[in-house]
């Protein structure tokens, strides 16, 4: 009841961007996601990288799982823990991730954080995802990120100490706790 007093529904729009902020456009879950892409898996992780209260943390996962963009897998028992993974729903988001990104650097911060790059070659992906170099779209598992010129290289949180290693998209982030 409270979306519809704050009119966060978009019931009277016939538009499939309307429909896919229904799903990803509540604040928080782009981020949910693009970390998912880094390759953060473990609550605890995106509560620290994100700096997200854990209430909302909780509920943008809850969504994100419902909707089959990200899948809970258990990976411990005893207390039972569980991470969450892409699921090829939510991979499909790559493309506007990676738009979104480039506008925001172009049109609001003109910082290169992070830099993509085709595994295989080396080569910087152009704005479509593409390698310049090889001439085709590269996929996500395919993808690197190394830090960007702009990137803190000191940063607070072991997430983000762990992200200044050059790692492909989706790969587990192996957190140093220290």
């Amino acid at each position: 009841m409270d979306d519809m007093a704050l009119g966060k529904d978009y019931a009277t729009q016939e538009c499939s961007i309307a429909s896919a902020l229904e799903v990803i456009g509540e604040r928080w879950t782009l981020l949910v996601i693009r970390d998912a892409f880094y390759g953060v898996r473990r609550y605890n992780d995106f509560l620290v990288h994100l700096g997200i209260p854990r209430a909302v943390l909780a509920s943008r996962l809850q969504t994100l799982t419902a909707q089959g963009i990200l899948e809970k897998r258990r990976y411990q028992e005893s207390p039972p823990r569980d991470e969450y993974v892409l699921t090829d729903r939510g991979i499909a988001l790559w493309p506007t991730l990676r738009a979104l990104g480039l506008w925001g650097r172009e049109h609001l911060t003109q910082r290169q954080l992070r830099i993509f790059r085709h595994a295989a070659c080396g080569t910087e992906l152009g704005p479509y995802g593409e390698c310049p170099a090889c001439g085709t779209v590269v996929p996500v598992p395919d993808v690197e990120v190394v830090p960007g010129p702009d990137l803190s290289r000191d940063p607070d949180d072991p997430v983000s100490r762990a992200l200044l290693k050059p790692k492909r998209l989706l790969q587990p982030v192996e957190v140093d706790p220290a």
